[in-house]
């Protein structure tokens, strides 16, 4: 055949001229490859992860899992974020105290036992939703945490003003609809909830009309708080304030005595003379103690005679004894 005066040119193979240094940068040295724990796409990165996770759950002890902590995200002022209680344990003894609950998750075919029945029935009996909900948006809800196909929504806790509070009850007082001074206690640098859930049960034990904290670096009204009160919670009022020392100051001003607990106080709680006036007990925490500034904002320190051999009391228990001790002086009157 012919080819029309065409010459067939076989090609050599390998590089041709002027191509030398394409490839330079790519063949540039990026460095040792990293391990696979490192690597985002390889298995063992996911599995270094769930290590982690599981280390980080083992440490806090905890079934709750706050909102803010996924999101990041803080709730309104005033105003505590929403939780989760997870777990079968902890949801029924969640349920059993009487914690306000928005709703109940229960997963898709989940595995009955005795806690699960009698979580779907304390449920049912309190009015509170129930949803049938799959293991995905269970396992996001909560974080990954473990939750055994049970996760119960507790509401944001509703704050009210410490100001306000002290206002009201005062007025009441003077009014005579309240028949005790009033009597508040005030948290300094307490960040456990079962202590403030405990303190709680103290103030309504002993007639107190509130709590007080701190917006910043205090605990808050959290699921374990209100278990531990075992449903005072419902009727003692805990108020929050923007600033502590600002608020002491107030409260003094409005003829409220300002009074903290310390080992090594003015006035021995047996000795104290403004039992029967309105109160504010300021109590810090078992380490640290009361703040420098809310010290000096103190009308009084008082401490509680102890053992010598015991250097501090738990703040709640301290609490406790104080409004034992008011509220036998004020009876006494």
């Amino acid at each position: 055949m012919a080819n029309n005066g065409r010459r067939s040119v076989k090609l050599k193979k390998g590089p041709s001229v002027g191509t030398g240094g394409h490839g330079r940068k790519a063949l540039e040295g990026k460095g040792p490859t990293p391990k696979a724990e490192d690597r985002p796409y390889h298995k063992a990165f996911k599995n270094k992860q769930l290590s982690e996770r599981s280390e980080a759950k083992r440490a806090s002890g905890s079934r709750t899992t706050s909102a803010a902590a996924r999101t990041g995200r803080s709730g309104p002022k005033g105003r505590a974020t929403e939780e989760v209680v997870t777990g079968r344990n902890s949801v029924v003894e969640a349920l059993r105290a009487g914690i306000p609950a928005k709703a109940l998750h229960v997963a898709v075919r989940i595995e009955m036992d005795d806690r699960v029945k009698e979580s779907l029935k304390l449920a049912a009996e309190r009015g509170i939703p129930l949803m049938e909900t799959g293991k995905p948006e269970l396992d996001r809800m909560t974080d990954d945490a473990i939750h055994q196909g049970l996760v119960l929504q507790i509401p944001p806790y509703e704050y009210q003003d410490a100001y306000e509070l002290a206002e009201e009850t005062l007025e009441s007082w003077k009014k005579g609809h309240v028949s005790n001074a009033p009597l508040f206690v005030a948290l300094d640098g307490i960040t456990d909830p079962r202590n403030l859930g405990a303190i709680i049960r103290s103030v309504s034990a002993f007639s107190g009309h509130g709590v007080i904290v701190p917006e910043r670096r205090s605990v808050g009204v959290t699921a374990s708080a209100w278990k531990t009160s075992a449903g005072a919670a419902v009727r003692v009022p805990v108020a929050r304030a923007a600033n502590l020392n600002n608020t002491l100051k107030a409260f003094k001003n409005m003829g409220i005595y300002v009074l903290g607990l310390d080992g090594d106080g003015d006035v021995s709680l047996p000795a104290l003379a403004l039992a029967t006036e309105p109160v504010c007990i300021v109590v810090g925490s078992e380490g640290k103690g009361l703040s420098r500034l809310v010290r000096e904002n103190c009308d009084q320190i008082v401490s509680i005679p102890i053992d010598s051999a015991m250097e501090s009391l738990n703040a709640s228990m301290a609490v406790g004894i104080s409004l034992y001790e008011i509220s036998r002086q004020r009876a006494a009157k």
